[in-house]
């Protein structure tokens, strides 16, 4: 299916709603996922109660992140932002429709040890290649919004998702510094093969570049005005987007920043920024990019506010051409978008705010996966 055919059939069923003509039921009524850090499947029950007793299991500080999807299962990130996470990768199926979905450690419980550097330690991105081949940036920091701990350096991890093995680990400690603060990543596979990782450090105002194949990577560091507005160095979003001429392009922009700008992909992998990163546009209110349909266009929502917009790159950057394909509730916020299971996007949201503050209740955050339905008044 086509990356917009599932936004043509909910435009035109609103459009024949609006008509009087046409009633329907909203396709993600039934799949409807709540997630929680009370609903965490153990190994047996004296596990869990040594992981309680040692204070290495406390549920309300458990929250689900970011995910990636694979056939009927969704992958799972549960960042170590607080003590007491278990695990920081997970999975749940998308076929057993329970009141609150089980989260179970993925790809297993040894990968899991805070400590181990052979293990994971605060996964904060994933992405899913082509292959199969789940990337995962472990930022190797626990305990970022309390008192954080360097347990390890960081580093990208490759999991065969059809097998449950590790196939690659990239250490990332050349390429960062002391202050660095690595967010988001984006994974492409060029034609003639080779694969290439690229992560936002936000905190250096860079891109690190990594070819897989070669197994050497480096950073460019991105120009002054991307600063523009920034009053600190938030938050790095980047955007790996398939345009419609056959290009690939990396959008990317600060949280706090007024611009929004991009580079080709290929000039990335020369190391070449300077003369071909574009200003793509001036935001008009601070955006939380959210994710892409896997082809030309980006979701995002504006900092604070539950409306979610989709933009096809392939037009100019300007509101007349942000399409509204979700109204926002009251009580969570989006922090992704997904292409996926029954091919729909699927959104992922939360009341992180409250998470934040620490003001949520004893089973923890209230997270809610579903897929994207535009609605209508």
């Amino acid at each position: 299916m086509p990356p917009l055919s599932w936004l043509w059939v909910l435009v035109m069923a609103t459009t024949f709603v609006s008509a009087g003509l046409l009633k329907f039921k909203d396709p993600g009524a039934d799949l409807l996922f709540m997630l929680n850090g009370a609903n965490l499947e153990w190994p047996c029950i004296s596990t869990k109660n040594i992981y309680v007793s040692s204070g290495r299991y406390i549920p309300k500080h458990v929250i689900a992140t970011r995910l990636q999807i694979f056939k009927d299962e969704a992958i799972v990130l549960t960042p170590r932002y607080k003590p007491g996470v278990p695990f920081t990768l997970s999975k749940m199926s998308l076929k057993h429709k329970d009141c609150f979905a089980t989260l179970s450690p993925f790809p297993c419980w040894s990968l899991q040890e805070e400590g181990n550097c052979q293990a994971l330690q605060s996964a904060v991105d994933l992405f899913m290649d082509p292959n199969g081949i789940l990337w995962v940036l472990d930022v190797g920091i626990v305990n970022t919004l309390v008192q954080p701990i360097r347990r390890c350096p960081p580093k990208v991890v490759g999991i065969d998702v059809k097998t449950g093995l590790v196939v690659k680990v990239i250490d990332l400690s050349s390429l960062v510094s002391h202050i660095s603060r690595l967010q988001y990543l984006a994974v492409e596979y060029t034609p003639d093969g080779q694969v290439f990782i690229y992560i936002s450090d936000a905190a250096t105002r860079a891109i690190i570049v990594f070819n897989v194949n070669l197994g050497k990577g480096f950073r460019i560091v991105l120009p002054a005005p991307v600063l523009d507005g920034c009053t600190r160095l938030d938050v790095l979003y980047i955007a790996l987007v398939l345009k419609s001429n056959g290009n690939t392009v990396l959008y990317f922009t600060y949280l706090s920043g007024t611009r929004i700008f991009s580079i080709k992909t290929a000039s990335l992998q020369r190391g070449v920024a300077k003369g071909s990163i574009v200003e793509v546009g001036i935001k008009p209110a601070k955006i939380v990019v959210l994710g892409t349909d896997g082809g030309s266009s980006i979701f995002f929502r504006n900092k604070g506010e539950g409306d979610i917009f989709m933009w096809n790159t392939d037009t100019c950057f300007k509101p007349d051409n942000f399409v509204l394909v979700q109204k926002g509730g009251d009580c969570r916020l989006a922090t992704q978008v997904v292409p996926g299971f029954k091919k729909l996007m699927w959104v992922l949201e939360s009341n992180f705010h409250d998470y934040i503050q620490n003001t949520v209740g004893c089973v923890g955050a209230s997270v809610a996966l579903h897929p994207l339905v535009k609605t209508c008044d």
